[in-house]
């Protein structure tokens, strides 16, 4: 049974990991609608009994759900026992106006962010555009959260590296360079092979990373909307586990349990490879995580 580490109040992230336990934190994004954000919340209270170390709001495609993600983290800051993970990205603002979410985070009593360029707003595959008066890199952004408050600041890492990298160790020196404006914490995006995140750590620990990195897991009950994911994150899908799923395809019970049991064994098989952790990509549903965490034997540690 893994162990878990869980928060007190007013503590950042980069001191919980620090802590030796595991963290297990769990991430949303903000719907577009009234009725899903309250769909989102009763989500979110049914995860808040597992007792996650954390959970954040991500900013969605090109940062278009910008006043949602502030309104939904502060929210979670202050009617719910959890720790909130403010993500922050370039996209579309300038200095003056990631000035201004910033200030409301703090103003919140947020200590945590996680400060990423963002997707390109034109969507994959086209080429990213630095907004007027804005920031390019996310070293940029980490090393401005860190200027304007007592942040802890996570980033984005890449297992099979940035899709707009030349190479895996050019990816590692990014990493390195956010680490170096001053992030305390990495977050990596979707993957589908513990060996391509052992890799990861093993090529960053190289260069002198030394921050911890945490591996993100999502469990799968909708191969189509995955494939989306891995497209944007750089990820290749590999065969035998599309096969899993082709297998079941007409069934969507199936689908949700080989989902269900894939994230499972993949979890399980990172924490065996000395992952700190575990980052769940929930897409908003409560059901799927509570049965990877049983699965861990999570569940009964909250």
């Amino acid at each position: 049974m893994a162990s878990a580490y869980r928060p007190s109040s007013a503590a950042t992230v980069s001191e919980l990991l620090a802590h030796g336990g595991h963290s297990f934190s769990f991430e949303f994004f903000p719907p577009k609608t009234d009725d899903g954000e309250r769909a989102l919340f009763h989500a979110i209270r049914e995860l808040e009994g597992l007792r996650p170390t954390f959970v954040s709001v991500t900013y969605g495609a090109g940062g278009t759900t910008r006043d949602r993600t502030v309104r939904i983290t502060e929210r979670i800051a202050e009617e719910t026992t959890l720790l909130p993970v403010a993500h922050l990205t370039c996209v579309g603002a300038s200095v003056a106006d990631l000035r201004g979410v910033i200030g409301q985070y703090a103003a919140a009593g947020i200590r945590n962010v996680l400060a990423l360029r963002g997707d390109p707003p034109g969507g994959p595959g086209t080429p990213w555009v630095q907004h007027e008066g804005g920031l390019e890199h996310a070293d940029e952004l980490v090393a401005l959260v860190r200027s304007l408050g007592d942040f802890s600041v996570g980033v984005a890492a890449f297992p099979e590296g940035h899709p707009e990298s030349s190479s895996l160790e050019q990816d590692a020196r990014v990493l390195l360079a956010k680490q170096e404006a001053g992030a305390e914490f990495a977050v990596t995006q979707l993957f589908f092979r513990a060996e391509h995140y052992v890799e990861l750590v093993d090529r960053a620990r190289a260069l002198g990373v030394t921050m911890p990195i945490v591996p993100g897991v999502m469990p799968i009950t909708n191969i189509a909307q995955v494939e989306r994911f891995a497209v944007l994150s750089g990820a290749a899908l590999p065969d035998d586990f599309v096969a899993r799923f082709d297998a079941v395809a007409a069934d969507p019970a199936g689908v949700h349990a080989v989902g269900v049991e894939v994230a499972s064994e993949f979890a399980s098989e990172l924490l065996d490879r000395g992952a700190p952790g575990l980052h769940f990509f929930t897409l908003n549903r409560s059901t799927s995580t509570r049965e990877v965490y049983e699965n861990l034997g999570l569940a009964a540690l909250a």
